[in-house]
């Protein structure tokens, strides 16, 4: 039977060398030519919206993907040769989950919290409310706080945090519970009719760490921060999926294992039979 995959890959500081660690000279052609394969599905699964996405693509030169999950799970796109499809039936899934509220009834909801300061107007969309926060503030003690107000107003939301470590910023997004990078991931797993045994994700952020501790087999790329990477194992542990998340560290042809060449790294591990692709 002819071996499939299912690669969902996040881009910052994953498949974009844009962290300051070293990226492997070559890796990223590898990589394209390795996704370029018919046997291939690609995916790309960010927190950004689609103009970015599109921006990435250009800059980096990486290869056009099947579809995208952006927005940290709040839309999927398929990606067409005649342009990008909203795949309508993902947000139906996840609408229900805001009580019927909009982002605009909800970010009033939000507005005696001090500590979040809105972000940019192109960095929301409909089911995706996105604020920045001081590093300094206490982490827990906020999404408690927010956690109890949406409570309150029967919103059932997830609440996303990550870093932005070139901006020195905290970021939070608040998203319908089910519109994340997991059940956007999954979702596509049962539409395309992927089992987990043919589908890879690759991280590196707080905002990866649902999928990166979850069933689905994952890798955490060697440039992640060690703060990531303790949080990874911990809650991959605790969930009883430590078998389904690889750490990369390098030594796949001679490289470092950071960014595209880590997610390679990680296929082969979960998928050996794939390595002959990389010699085609």
């Amino acid at each position: 039977m002819t071996q499939r995959l299912l690669l969902c890959s996040d881009l910052d500081r994953t498949l974009l060398p844009n962290g300051p660690q070293p990226e492997s000279p070559g890796a990223r052609e590898l990589f394209s030519r390795f996704v370029s394969r018919p046997e291939v599905t690609l995916v790309y699964v960010t927190g950004r919206h689609r103009e970015l996405v599109e921006q990435a693509i250009a800059n980096y030169r990486l290869p056009r993907p099947d579809f995208v999950i952006g927005d940290v799970g709040t839309t999927i796109f398929e990606v067409r040769n005649n342009g990008w499809r909203m795949q309508q039936a993902w947000q139906d899934e996840i609408a229900p989950d805001w009580a019927g509220l909009s982002r605009a009834d909800i970010r009033a909801l939000l507005g005696g919290i001090k500590l979040l300061r809105l972000q940019e107007t192109a960095k929301q969309n409909i089911h995706k409310l996105s604020y920045y926060v001081p590093l300094y503030a206490d982490q827990n003690a906020l999404l408690d706080e927010v956690h109890q107000c949406l409570v309150a107003h029967n919103v059932n939301a997830s609440l996303v945090w990550s870093i932005d470590e070139p901006a020195g910023i905290g970021l939070l997004d608040v998203l319908p519970s089910r519109g994340n990078k997991l059940h956007a991931v999954e979702f596509l797993m049962q539409q395309c009719g992927f089992s987990s045994a043919d589908t890879v994700f690759a991280g590196d952020s707080g905002n990866d760490l649902q999928v990166l501790s979850s069933a689905i087999p994952a890798v955490l790329v060697a440039n992640a921060s060690p703060e990531v990477r303790v949080a990874a194992e911990q809650q991959a542990t605790a969930l009883g999926h430590a078998s389904q998340l690889y750490l990369a560290a390098g030594g796949l042809l001679g490289m470092n294992g950071n960014y595209s060449a880590g997610v390679l790294e990680g296929i082969i591990h979960f998928i050996p039979q794939t390595e002959v692709w990389l010699e085609q």
